[in-house]
């Protein structure tokens, strides 16, 4: 496995000289015949292709590329090529940049909102001709700063400009959730049987309550894709929607005076019955022995 540890090196071994030892954007084009590899990127990347260039594996999953996709890579991730050992030339761009470039910045504060750092590869960006363009001008004006001498102003300049880049994506990724609305439906409706089938089987009782990475992995999705999706589909982030959903079946529960409160929590997968009572409370109005004592 290759490290990845500094700019530098990146940049070096794609055959790129280093613009800015924390950030630089990289024409892979240049790069010579190399080994397909698994490597260890320690800083953000922001990978557009160019063409389709190979199967690629990110963590367990395998994604064959598309013309003009993105694709976003948080720190420390693991990616690689297949089949390990074949020579290939790679082809497109990537702008990467180290953590410590946003250290004491508003960015760095919310740099973890750009949940699309964790997208697995086949939840990439696809851009139309209108959108590729942007990102273009969004990259020449961070690479025009790159180029200057750097001085107190540079760090400034280009922060703006990353965030203004990643401003746009946030706004693509959103256009393509709604375009692709027909394919999103068929998930939400997969989640949504999935989650019943789950909450009534004796899964609930011995498990607990599921989490959203229990079905995001179901789906074969990301946890932050997959949260992505449900809160612009549903107007409610994934873990609300799985709370309605389980206080449907205690509004049920609770209805049955042959069970205690603790009783009904426990068999809804509650540790603790104070646990049940505060969310029931919360998203109900009234605890549950009131509801009871209501009906």
């Amino acid at each position: 496995m290759i490290i990845f540890d500094s700019i530098k090196k990146y940049s070096e071994y794609f055959n790129n000289k280093t613009l800015h030892p924390l950030i630089n954007y990289v024409d892979l084009n240049k790069s010579d015949l190399i080994p397909r590899h698994k490597a260890r990127i320690d800083f953000y990347a922001i990978i557009t292709k160019e063409t389709i260039c190979g199967e690629m594996r990110y963590g367990n999953k395998f994604y064959d590329y598309s013309d003009g996709s993105m694709i976003f890579i948080g720190p420390n991730q693991i990616i690689g090529s297949e089949p390990l050992g074949e020579m290939h030339q790679p082809y497109g761009k990537a702008l990467i940049f180290h953590p410590d470039l946003l250290k004491g910045t508003s960015l760095g504060k919310q740099i973890h909102e750009y949940s699309f750092f964790s997208y697995e590869l086949n939840e990439s960006l696809h851009l139309s001709d209108r959108e590729r363009q942007i990102v273009d001008n969004c990259y020449a004006n961070i690479i025009s700063e790159m180029s200057q001498n750097i001085d107190k102003h540079s760090k400034k300049i280009i922060i703006a400009n990353l965030e203004l880049l990643l401003k746009y994506c946030t706004r693509f990724y959103d256009r393509q959730f709604i375009t692709r609305e027909h394919a999103n439906h068929g998930i939400i409706e997969q989640f949504e049987q999935k989650l019943n089938e789950y909450l009534r089987s004796q899964q609930l009782k011995i498990s607990g309550i599921p989490t959203v990475a229990h079905f995001a992995n179901e789906l074969n999705l990301s946890a932050n894709y997959f949260g992505d999706l449900i809160k612009k589909e549903t107007g409610n982030s994934a873990q609300d929607f799985i709370h309605l959903k389980l206080l449907e079946l205690a509004k049920e529960q609770v209805l049955d005076v042959s069970k205690s409160i603790s009783e009904v929590s426990y068999e809804l997968g509650f540790r603790y019955p104070q646990h049940f009572t505060r969310l029931f409370k919360q998203k109900v109005g009234v605890s549950p022995l009131e509801y009871r004592g209501l009906n």
